[in-house]
Protein backbone atom coordinates (compact mmCIF):
# COMPACT_ATOMS: atom_id res chain seq x y z
CA UNK A 1 0.00 0.00 0.00
CA UNK A 2 1.38 3.25 -1.16
CA UNK A 3 1.98 6.17 1.34
CA UNK A 4 2.99 8.83 -0.87
CA UNK A 5 0.69 11.26 -0.13
CA UNK A 6 0.88 15.02 0.21
CA UNK A 7 -2.77 15.57 1.18
CA UNK A 8 -2.28 12.85 3.86
CA UNK A 9 0.92 14.38 5.23
CA UNK A 10 -0.52 17.57 5.48
CA UNK A 11 -3.85 16.23 7.21
CA UNK A 12 -2.06 14.40 10.05
CA UNK A 13 -3.09 16.46 13.13
CA UNK A 14 -0.42 17.10 16.47
CA UNK A 15 -2.55 15.87 19.42
CA UNK A 16 0.19 17.54 22.46
CA UNK A 17 -1.62 14.46 24.53
CA UNK A 18 0.59 12.13 23.01
CA UNK A 19 3.96 14.47 23.93
CA UNK A 20 2.25 14.11 27.65
CA UNK A 21 2.09 10.27 27.29
CA UNK A 22 5.23 9.97 26.00
CA UNK A 23 7.28 12.06 28.95
CA UNK A 24 5.10 9.96 31.34
CA UNK A 25 6.08 6.37 30.30
CA UNK A 26 9.02 6.29 27.70
CA UNK A 27 10.62 9.76 29.84
CA UNK A 28 13.16 10.84 26.74
CA UNK A 29 16.02 12.29 28.73
CA UNK A 30 18.19 15.22 26.93
CA UNK A 31 21.40 13.91 25.16
CA UNK A 32 19.35 10.11 24.51
CA UNK A 33 18.92 9.00 21.12
CA UNK A 34 15.05 8.23 20.16
CA UNK A 35 13.45 6.60 17.10
CA UNK A 36 9.97 7.72 16.38
CA UNK A 37 8.62 5.39 13.63
CA UNK A 38 5.69 6.58 11.78
CA UNK A 39 6.32 10.55 12.78
CA UNK A 40 4.27 11.73 9.89
CA UNK A 41 5.92 15.55 9.13
CA UNK A 42 7.52 15.16 13.06
CA UNK A 43 5.51 17.60 15.58
CA UNK A 44 6.36 14.98 18.09
CA UNK A 45 10.17 14.99 16.53
CA UNK A 46 10.20 18.46 17.20
CA UNK A 47 9.20 18.61 20.59
CA UNK A 48 11.76 16.25 21.91
CA UNK A 49 13.89 18.36 20.00
CA UNK A 50 13.48 21.21 21.33
CA UNK A 51 13.99 19.26 24.82
CA UNK A 52 17.70 18.39 24.16
CA UNK A 53 16.32 15.33 22.70
CA UNK A 54 18.62 13.54 19.83
CA UNK A 55 15.07 12.21 18.09
CA UNK A 56 15.20 10.68 14.68
CA UNK A 57 11.63 9.82 13.20
CA UNK A 58 11.18 7.88 9.79
CA UNK A 59 7.78 8.06 8.18
CA UNK A 60 6.90 5.56 4.75
CA UNK A 61 5.29 8.52 3.30
CA UNK A 62 7.95 11.01 0.94
CA UNK A 63 5.80 13.72 1.43
CA UNK A 64 5.86 13.65 5.35
CA UNK A 65 9.85 14.66 5.19
CA UNK A 66 9.48 16.69 2.24
CA UNK A 67 6.96 19.28 4.37
CA UNK A 68 8.17 18.50 7.60
CA UNK A 69 8.21 20.66 10.73
CA UNK A 70 11.47 19.05 12.26
CA UNK A 71 14.80 18.89 10.71
CA UNK A 72 14.77 15.22 12.03
CA UNK A 73 12.62 13.62 9.73
CA UNK A 74 13.46 10.84 6.59
CA UNK A 75 11.90 8.41 4.57
CA UNK A 76 12.24 5.11 5.22
CA UNK A 77 10.57 1.68 5.49
CA UNK A 78 9.85 0.34 8.91
CA UNK A 79 10.61 -2.91 8.24
CA UNK A 80 14.13 -1.87 6.58
CA UNK A 81 15.33 0.54 9.14
CA UNK A 82 18.77 2.17 7.76
CA UNK A 83 20.29 2.43 11.43
CA UNK A 84 23.66 0.72 12.87
CA UNK A 85 22.73 -1.99 15.52
CA UNK A 86 22.12 -0.81 19.14
CA UNK A 87 21.47 2.75 17.83
CA UNK A 88 18.43 3.94 19.94
CA UNK A 89 17.96 4.47 23.70
CA UNK A 90 14.25 4.54 23.21
CA UNK A 91 11.68 4.17 20.50
CA UNK A 92 8.24 5.77 20.37
CA UNK A 93 5.66 4.89 17.40
CA UNK A 94 2.23 6.84 17.43
CA UNK A 95 -0.85 5.56 15.38
CA UNK A 96 2.14 3.99 13.49
CA UNK A 97 2.29 0.38 14.07
CA UNK A 98 -0.80 -0.75 12.91
CA UNK A 99 -0.13 0.52 9.44
CA UNK A 100 3.28 -1.56 8.77
CA UNK A 101 3.24 -4.68 6.65
CA UNK A 102 4.98 -6.93 7.75
CA UNK A 103 4.53 -5.76 11.47
CA UNK A 104 6.79 -8.88 12.69
CA UNK A 105 9.93 -7.33 10.37
CA UNK A 106 9.11 -4.53 11.74
CA UNK A 107 9.59 -5.47 15.58
CA UNK A 108 12.37 -7.45 14.34
CA UNK A 109 14.29 -4.33 12.76
CA UNK A 110 13.03 -2.23 16.15
CA UNK A 111 14.99 -5.39 17.99
CA UNK A 112 18.41 -5.25 16.08
CA UNK A 113 18.74 -1.32 16.49
CA UNK A 114 17.43 -0.48 19.89
CA UNK A 115 20.53 -0.86 23.39
CA UNK A 116 19.63 -3.55 25.02
CA UNK A 117 17.65 -2.68 28.03
CA UNK A 118 15.99 0.05 25.94
CA UNK A 119 12.33 0.69 26.13
CA UNK A 120 9.72 0.86 23.49
CA UNK A 121 6.24 2.88 23.66
CA UNK A 122 3.48 2.36 21.33
CA UNK A 123 -0.11 3.85 20.94
CA UNK A 124 -2.61 2.25 18.69
CA UNK A 125 -6.14 2.09 17.46
CA UNK A 126 -8.28 0.31 19.57
CA UNK A 127 -10.42 -1.10 17.15
CA UNK A 128 -13.78 -3.26 17.78
CA UNK A 129 -13.76 -3.97 13.67
CA UNK A 130 -10.35 -4.07 11.98
CA UNK A 131 -9.60 -0.79 10.01
CA UNK A 132 -13.08 0.68 11.59
CA UNK A 133 -10.93 4.18 12.22
CA UNK A 134 -8.59 4.03 8.79
CA UNK A 135 -12.14 5.06 6.72
CA UNK A 136 -10.87 8.92 6.66
CA UNK A 137 -7.62 7.80 5.44
CA UNK A 138 -8.81 5.21 2.94
CA UNK A 139 -10.84 7.92 0.96
CA UNK A 140 -7.98 10.29 1.21
CA UNK A 141 -5.16 7.88 0.23
CA UNK A 142 -7.45 5.89 -1.74
CA UNK A 143 -11.17 7.21 -2.54
CA UNK A 144 -12.37 4.33 -1.06
CA UNK A 145 -13.61 3.47 2.31
CA UNK A 146 -13.80 0.18 1.33
CA UNK A 147 -9.63 -0.03 1.95
CA UNK A 148 -9.50 0.78 5.12
CA UNK A 149 -8.95 -2.67 6.32
CA UNK A 150 -5.99 -2.71 3.66
CA UNK A 151 -4.70 0.95 5.65
CA UNK A 152 -4.78 -0.56 9.01
CA UNK A 153 -3.53 -3.82 7.78
CA UNK A 154 -2.77 -5.22 12.01
CA UNK A 155 -5.17 -5.57 14.31
CA UNK A 156 -3.81 -4.98 17.46
CA UNK A 157 -4.80 -5.21 20.99
CA UNK A 158 -2.06 -5.64 24.01
CA UNK A 159 -2.12 -9.29 24.31
CA UNK A 160 -1.61 -9.45 19.98
CA UNK A 161 1.35 -6.86 20.62
CA UNK A 162 2.86 -9.30 23.20
CA UNK A 163 2.69 -11.90 20.90
CA UNK A 164 4.57 -10.25 17.96
CA UNK A 165 7.33 -7.94 20.53
CA UNK A 166 7.93 -11.23 22.85
CA UNK A 167 9.96 -13.41 20.41
CA UNK A 168 12.30 -11.08 19.10
CA UNK A 169 13.36 -10.02 22.69
CA UNK A 170 10.39 -7.32 24.00
CA UNK A 171 8.85 -7.77 27.71
CA UNK A 172 5.79 -5.76 28.26
CA UNK A 173 6.00 -3.58 31.10
CA UNK A 174 2.67 -1.54 30.95
CA UNK A 175 -0.55 -0.94 29.21
CA UNK A 176 -3.42 1.36 29.20
CA UNK A 177 -6.19 2.22 27.64
CA UNK A 178 -7.17 5.57 26.84
CA UNK A 179 -10.38 7.54 25.27
CA UNK A 180 -9.20 10.58 23.77
CA UNK A 181 -10.58 11.62 20.06
CA UNK A 182 -10.44 7.90 19.20
CA UNK A 183 -9.65 4.62 21.70
CA UNK A 184 -6.27 3.81 21.99
CA UNK A 185 -3.96 1.48 23.39
CA UNK A 186 -0.34 2.25 24.54
CA UNK A 187 1.93 -0.31 25.05
CA UNK A 188 5.32 0.27 27.19
CA UNK A 189 8.20 -2.76 26.53
CA UNK A 190 11.76 -3.07 27.60
CA UNK A 191 13.89 -5.04 25.19
CA UNK A 192 16.07 -7.85 26.94
CA UNK A 193 19.75 -8.40 26.69
CA UNK A 194 20.31 -11.08 24.03
CA UNK A 195 22.41 -13.47 25.29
Amino acid sequence: MSYDSKRYALLNRWDPRHLLTVERLLGPKPGERVLEIGCGRGHLNKRLREGGIDAVGIDANPQAAEHAVSDGVVTMDAAHLKFADDSFDKIVSVHAIEHIPPIEDAFAEMARVLKPGGTALFVYPAEPIKGIWAVPTAVILHNNPLKAAQVHCNWLWPARLREVAGPVGFTELHNEFHLLSTPQFVSLFRLESQS
